[in-house]
């Protein structure tokens, strides 16, 4: 399994599915080591992507998938081996209601209005606000394996998110899967939703997030350490 944190995009809007560079680069590391089964999760990357690297032309798919398997070999070489057994595997996982942005209510008044993209994008903003005014959860989980403590969370993530992970389990190798259940799409930080951009005006979800998802991360890394 590997983790990284990063837009998962080079181009796109193609209509044609494909697993973009960082498919491309796991590609590349199951043919080097084909008797292991590689898994790729993608990190907290809502606001990170790949740079000046990032400009749209088709070369750089393939460059970025290089680099990227680069990173991947790197990782693997310096993997450290521990014994497991039955009593240091353990799930965990954690209901999490996230605040809404009530703006999303309006997606229903006007989608009849909206071009094939548009409704692609917000259909599922629907959904989910839909299901929260249910009073319907998404889940969270944390899987630890002896001191690894490997996090899945929903949405595209700003980074920050996963920083403080990692300061808040600081004796541990944390490793976090975001862009599980997507239609919360992109979360930021308190501080992100006073600055605004793309990011926090399509966003369905309002800055008190921040607080919810600490605190939600706190209470899985607890659960982590209870036998």
């Amino acid at each position: 399994m590997c983790f990284y944190a990063t837009h998962p995009q080079s181009y796109y809007l193609t209509k044609v599915a494909n697993p973009d560079f960082p498919g491309i680069a796991r590609y590349f590391r199951q043919l080097a080591v084909p008797d292991a089964l590689h898994v790729h999760f993608n990190g907290a990357g809502g606001n990170i992507a790949a740079g000046k690297y990032n400009d749209g032309s088709h070369e750089n798919r393939l460059l970025l998938a290089q680099r990227m398997a680069d990173g991947m070999e790197r990782a693997w070489n310096k993997t450290q081996k521990q014994s497991v057994s039955t009593t240091n595997v353990k799930w965990d996982t954690e209901p999490l209601l996230l605040p809404i942005n009530p703006k999303v209510a309006e997606i229903e008044k006007t989608m009849h209005e909206m071009n094939n993209r548009q409704l692609a994008n917000n259909m599922g903003r629907l959904g989910w606000y839909m299901r929260r005014m249910e009073g319907k959860s998404i889940e969270t989980a944390c899987i630890s394996i002896g001191n690894a403590r490997l996090l899945f969370m929903p949405g595209e993530l700003f980074v920050e998110y996963q920083l403080v992970a990692k300061k808040l389990s600081p004796n541990n190798f944390v490793a976090m899967a975001a862009y599980g259940d997507y239609v919360p799409f992109y979360i930021g930080t308190e501080e992100a939703y006073k600055e605004g951009g793309y990011e926090i005006e399509s966003s369905p979800v309002t800055k008190e997030s921040e607080k919810v998802i600490l605190e939600n991360i706190e209470s899985l890394f607890i659960k982590s350490q209870d036998k």
